[in-house]
């Protein structure tokens, strides 16, 4: 009997086919980091995880020879994975620590979600696209990552119910900085939004007290918009 005829076992393989990863994509990750680690990205949290994590399957596979360039790259619904530079610069700012409360807003590929599990952080993230919702709430599992939630929803809005966190990440340029994720960070917590229109500047909130927040500007971005209520 064919083997093919069983058809679960036949999705089986090529969803192994599809998650293939080698030693070539091993040297190509450890070849940016490098890149990244020159350009001034310094966690080792956070370049242990662009060693570690596949990005070639978080994009579409007719980029994949060009998956561990610092590169952006268009994915559904006309977003994009952010360059790595970006997702690096990010993460590092957060300062994540083990086991802190992360929200995310913007899930996109998963790929930015991984690098904050990678860092032993307890992530909440939110998406716009339902097709990208979908896509990435199915694939990342696949691949071991599992938030503590992946919402389909406004991310404007936050996430009041598990509100406070220790950090909100922002992967998509807003034109101003929605007042409920000021309001659902812990004291001593970051925020960091890029805000403004074409491009971004790159904005770090520090919360110091429950009235009182630390302002950073920490230099120009380019993001697809972040859109209030598309849903």
């Amino acid at each position: 009997m064919p083997i093919f005829n069983d058809k679960f076992l036949f999705l089986e393989l090529q969803t192994i086919h599809f998650l293939k990863d080698s030693h070539k994509h091993q040297g190509l990750r450890n070849q940016l980091a490098t890149v990244l680690k020159a350009k001034g990205i310094h966690d080792e949290a956070v370049l242990a995880a662009i060693k570690k994590i596949p990005r070639h399957l978080f994009i579409d596979s007719s980029f994949e020879e060009h998956a561990y360039q610092d590169k952006a790259f268009p994915i559904a619904a006309e977003q994009t994975i952010s360059q790595p530079y970006t997702v690096a610069f990010q993460s590092q700012t957060l300062e994540v620590q083990k086991g802190d409360k992360v929200l995310e807003i913007g899930t996109g590929s998963g790929y930015q979600t991984a690098v904050l599990l990678e860092m032993k952080a307890e992530v909440y993230t939110i998406e716009r696209q339902h097709e990208l919702f979908k896509k990435t709430s199915l694939f990342l599992p696949k691949l071991g990552y599992r938030p503590k939630k992946l919402i389909f929803g406004d991310g404007y809005k936050g996430l009041k119910e598990i509100a406070p966190f220790d950090k909100i990440i922002v992967t998509a340029g807003a034109p101003y900085v929605p007042n409920p994720l000021l309001a659902q960070l812990k004291i001593g917590g970051r925020l960091l939004i890029p805000v403004g229109d074409k491009t971004q500047i790159m904005t770090l909130f520090i919360r110091k007290s429950a009235k009182e927040f630390e302002k950073h500007e920490l230099g120009d971005f380019a993001f697809v918009p972040m859109l209030e209520e598309k849903n």
